[in-house]
């Protein structure tokens, strides 16, 4: 059985090898590099479903990674590979990730992480794609071919882990869809108070 710092080595090691990639790929492709930033707490979102990674160590390590993050923006050193002057986003990102596992169940706490992480992923993947070929600023706009891959893909994630029926689902991948879609307030804030807001309807 590996011990709780094996597996949360094993975790970061995951993000780690995002950065050093997306380093790689440079400041051309930082919306890019952002999403696939976010993909990479995937295995330890499942780790902590499985019970590999304690509540309080995931939520500390995001903590961590959000007070990092907001460093390189106060210094204005930003990591320009994947951090954007005046956005803030993966910061909110990591402090809403710290924040969901000590207030939500488990199984609740790991559909929405997954939410965050994946269907922005995708959805931000998606709209880069296909504004770039439009000749678009990415960077700034919105579009519902983005919207539709966050629907599919939050509904393939509600489907096995909120106990609900499927009218919820749906309801569920639709309201996180239209959070994520809102131009007011940052999607990586948006999307998690949304979704702590609806987890008191289910």
């Amino acid at each position: 059985m590996l011990d709780t710092a094996m597996v949360v080595a094993i975790a970061l090691a995951f993000i780690l090898a995002a950065i050093a990639v997306t380093k790689r790929m440079g400041e051309e492709w930082a919306w890019i590099n952002r999403k696939i930033i976010h993909f990479s707490i995937v295995p330890a979102v499942m780790m902590f479903y499985y019970g590999f990674i304690p509540q309080w160590v995931f939520s500390g390590t995001a903590f961590i990674f959000g007070v990092l993050q907001l460093w390189s923006h106060i210094r204005r050193e930003e990591l320009s590979w994947y951090q954007i002057e005046h956005n803030y986003g993966e910061i909110f990102f990591a402090f809403s990730a710290s924040v969901i596992p000590l207030v939500l169940p488990i199984e609740y706490a790991t559909a929405l992480l997954l939410a965050m992480a994946i269907s922005d992923g995708v959805t931000g993947i998606i709209r880069h794609s296909y504004l770039r070929r439009h000749g678009f600023n990415v960077k700034l706009r919105k579009h519902w071919t983005g919207s539709m891959g966050y629907f599919v893909t939050a509904l393939l994630i509600a489907l096995p882990l909120l106990e609900v029926g499927t009218a919820g689902k749906i309801g569920w991948a639709t309201i996180l869809m239209l959070a994520e879609y809102q131009p007011w307030l940052d999607d990586n804030l948006a999307v998690p108070l949304v979704g702590c807001l609806l987890f008191l309807l289910y």
